[in-house]
């Protein structure tokens, strides 16, 4: 199967589910209004999905393969989005279940972000940083010390790749 067609796959299940899916079932088994009221979180929306498609791009481009573990990168990648922060897929996620709160002004939503964040950082801790230590050695360990886990900053080095 292609590379182009497994991130699509990867994007239609994964985030799909996540992103669009789970704050359905949050919003349909929830009390309340929920129509569309502050539009202006649609830019953090659409921001998060931009920042989805560049950093899955550079999984495809750089690392050939895509975000899912089973299929994980063959390269270590550390060019476009994650130049600026280690898990720009995952901060992208928060971005669009975030707006989603924001936009039918949430509080359940906003939960379901919370407890993203929190798996998310549980499964970081617990694998995802433990398995590309042992797979890139000091390559990554190089890449922790320039690039931060959450909050995004200006490159200060060069990983090897860039």
């Amino acid at each position: 199967m292609s590379l182009a067609l497994r991130n699509v796959l990867f994007t239609v299940v994964v985030p799909g589910a996540g992103g669009g899916g789970g704050p359905w079932l949050v919003l349909a088994g929830s009390r309340g209004l929920h129509s569309p009221t502050a539009w202006w979180a649609l830019t953090a929306i659409v921001s998060g999905m931009l920042l989805y498609l560049w950093a899955v791009a550079a999984f495809a481009g750089v690392g050939r393969g895509t975000p899912g573990y089973w299929d994980s990168p063959r390269n270590f990648v550390a060019v476009g989005p994650y130049l600026w922060v280690r898990n720009p897929i995952y901060v992208a996620a928060l971005l669009i279940v975030g707006g989603e709160a924001w936009l039918f002004i949430s509080l359940p939503l906003l939960e379901y972000a919370a407890a993203m964040a929190f798996s998310f950082q549980v499964l970081i801790l617990g694998y995802e940083e433990p398995h590309l230590r042992r797979r890139f050695g000091g390559e990554y360990a190089a890449y922790q010390g320039l690039v931060r886990r959450w909050l995004p900053r200006g490159p200060r080095g060069r990983p090897a790749n860039s």
